[in-house]
């Protein structure tokens, strides 16, 4: 018999890891928790589609359903696309991309790394000129990242944002100790 760490993990290897949010939940690995308490669903992942959805049957042992359009539909593959000479660089779709697909900087104009893109449509709300659409994956256009590849760039990501933080906090202690030390005739009080 598996354990309830075991099922998620089953589960959370079918998802498509998009990170899209469209489900209900915060990502793939929500969702997969969600599903293994049996709180959640298994029809609520449009980018698994109906794919995932007899996959998450079979392995739960629940009957398929249709998706429920209440979370989507399901669709052909897409990937966002920014129109350039709308683009402001204002830098808001690049925090909400679960996989680093968006580059640029502030104040110029931002691209899409089409290889990488998953479609997760993140991108879409925060962009305040409304420059970024998405579009077909073009058929000549290499294939849409896998599950695994999902999964890594978006684990990169977040070890990444968890660095960084981490990095400022220190970086702020240790101004805060110079600032007090400084302040105190060089004494350490």
């Amino acid at each position: 018999m598996h354990n309830a760490a075991d099922t998620v993990a089953q589960i959370d290897v079918l998802l498509p890891q998009t990170q899209c949010t469209r489900c209900g939940y915060t990502g793939c690995q929500p969702y997969a928790e969600a599903l293994a308490a049996r709180t959640a669903e298994i029809n609520q992942c449009p980018p698994g589609g109906a794919v995932t959805i007899a996959a998450l049957a079979r392995l739960l042992g629940r009957k398929p359903m249709p998706l429920n359009p209440v979370h989507g539909l399901e669709r052909p593959e897409r990937v966002a696309s920014v129109d350039e000479s709308r683009c402001i660089g204002c830098a808001k779709c690049l925090p909400p991309c679960p996989v680093d697909a968006i580059i640029g900087a502030g104040r110029h104009m931002h691209t899409v790394l089409v290889d990488v893109c998953n479609g997760c449509e993140l991108c879409i709300a925060p962009c305040p000129v409304d420059c970024i659409v998405m579009v077909p994956r073009a058929p000549d256009a290499s294939p849409a990242p896998t599950a695994f590849e999902n999964r890594a760039r978006y684990a990169a990501r977040v070890a990444r944002i968890v660095r960084r933080t981490e990095e400022r906090t220190a970086l702020l202690a240790e101004k805060k100790y110079a600032a007090r030390a400084g302040g105190s005739g060089g004494q350490i009080i």
